[in-house]
């Protein structure tokens, strides 16, 4: 007898989708099979007819703690994860300070060993400051490495030290690094000399209304930044992770790179699906993030490389403040910080994506988890419906509509995510269950801080 049976499902496995269900013993995904052919079990879930998916892995994730706690914490945001159907999350390492080393990475670990509701890996920060730094890192468990190029932005030295690639020659250097551990370097694609000279410019010309973010990052500075990476990351045959992709120019550019032989993944966002750079003349400050939302051909575009495949990942970004902190000096856009929650929408807007018949739902199955599970390291523990994998799964009605409001969602920075505020969207999502346990049910957290756990790549 096993301890918990979840039947009468539409199950989404690596194969296919079928209607049945799942055993789970100790954790661990038992036996995957129609209802008739489940074992005895302690415990019954009864699927209701509802599709049942391997849980998110987020790619993308600041939670910051301890860095940020008035921001956020382990506790919120992995609460937040499980309210989003995410069941790990891969944490970026903007933090105060940001883990370039060893030490600081096991403060963070034992951050989420007390606080957190899902399962956690981390990247580590990788920069010029601390070459000598990475590789040892690269040996404590981490599943990527993150770089910015350009230098920390002013007044948060501490919470960029080690993390930034200023100019050619430290990026060169940095990949050159992260080439000896075979990981990842995950890459934030602004190309600095624009976007600084943009914002002076602008504020010059005293133009800081909200669209001027956008005028300050458009396009090209995208598609110069993800040139450089791909060139010198092809030099130093180093693996490449695009972050957050917003320009159809720039994931045109990594698709014929791929194409020629070189390993790179591509990463976009929901925001940059379904917002266009107007947004910011509605929400200011609420809407900007980096890179700037773009306009409306380009959004429509993007969803080319959606549907094509191009695109592997969905990350949600999540990055989240306080409003005094998006509310400072509104009326020059250049000040308030860029970036908002977006870890308990994710999985919706992708599954409403499906039922408008955009993608379908074992395509949005793959970006929102087997993709990134596969490419950082994870899989088959995380990411899949089969025998021997954790048993992360998340129970979806797909055709169940809701509105979005912010005033129900968990994490900390509720009051700040304003861009999503009302929208219809589906797939509902019913059940969260990390290693067999049900963490998340019918809009309520049922798991205890430090449930969660620390993740490592799969030897």
């Amino acid at each position: 007898m096993v301890d918990l049976v979840i039947k009468n499902a539409h199950v989404v496995t690596p194969a296919n989708i079928f209607l049945g269900g799942v055993a789970i013993e100790n954790g661990k995904i038992a036996a995957v099979a129609s209802d008739g052919s489940l074992p005895e079990a302690k415990e019954v879930i009864d699927g209701k007819g509802n599709y049942l998916i391997p849980g998110g892995v987020d790619p993308h994730v600041h939670i910051r703690f301890p860095g940020g706690a008035h921001r956020e914490n382990f506790k919120t945001g992995t609460e937040a994860a499980a309210a989003g159907g995410i069941t790990t999350i891969i944490e970026h390492p903007i933090s105060n300070p940001p883990q370039y080393s060893v030490e600081i990475l096991n403060r963070r670990v034992e951050a989420v060993k007390e606080q957190a509701i899902v399962d956690v890996a981390f990247l580590g920060a990788a920069g010029g400051g601390h070459l000598d730094k990475i590789g040892e890192i690269g040996k404590a468990g981490i599943v990527g490495y993150k770089t910015f190029l350009h230098d920390a932005p002013e007044g948060r030295t501490s919470e960029f030290e080690g993390l930034t690639s200023k100019n050619n020659f430290e990026l060169n250097e940095v990949l050159k690094e992260i080439k000896k551990t075979s990981l990842l370097a995950s890459a934030h694609a602004e190309d600095n000399d624009l976007v600084s000279g943009g914002i002076a410019k602008l504020r010059k010309e005293g133009k800081t209304y909200p669209k001027a973010h956008c005028e300050s990052r458009p396009a090209i500075v995208e598609v110069l930044a993800v040139e450089r990476l791909i060139r010198l990351a092809k030099e130093n045959g180093t693996r490449l992770y695009l972050v957050h992709m917003s320009t159809p120019e720039a994931v045109e550019l990594a698709k014929r790179a791929r194409q020629e032989g070189q390993e790179i993944y591509i990463e976009t966002c929901p925001h940059y699906l379904y917002l266009a750079d107007d947004a910011l003349d509605k929400f200011g400050t609420y809407a900007k993030c980096n890179p700037a939302l773009r306009d409306k051909d380009r959004v429509a575009k993007m969803w080319d490389y959606i549907k094509d495949g191009t695109i592997d990942t969905i990350g949600s970004d999540h990055a989240p403040y306080t409003v005094e902190e998006k509310e400072k000096k509104k009326e020059d856009i250049f000040v308030a910080p860029s970036g908002f929650p977006g870890i308990e929408t994710s999985m919706p807007l992708m599954f409403t994506a499906a039922k408008e018949n955009k993608i379908s739902i074992d395509r949005a199955v793959k970006l929102l988890s087997t993709n990134p599970s596969k490419i950082f390291g994870l899989y088959p523990k995380k990411g899949a419906i089969c025998p021997g994998a954790d048993a992360d799964l998340v129970l979806i009605d797909p055709d169940e509509g809701y509105t979005i409001h912010a005033g129900e969602m968990f994490t900390k920075a509720r009051d700040v995510a304003k861009v999503f505020e009302g929208k219809r969207v589906y797939g509902k999502i019913k059940k969260t269950i990390l290693r067999g346990k049900v963490v998340f049910d019918e809009g309520k957290i049922l798991a205890k801080p430090g449930y969660g756990q620390w993740v490592v790549p799969v030897k």
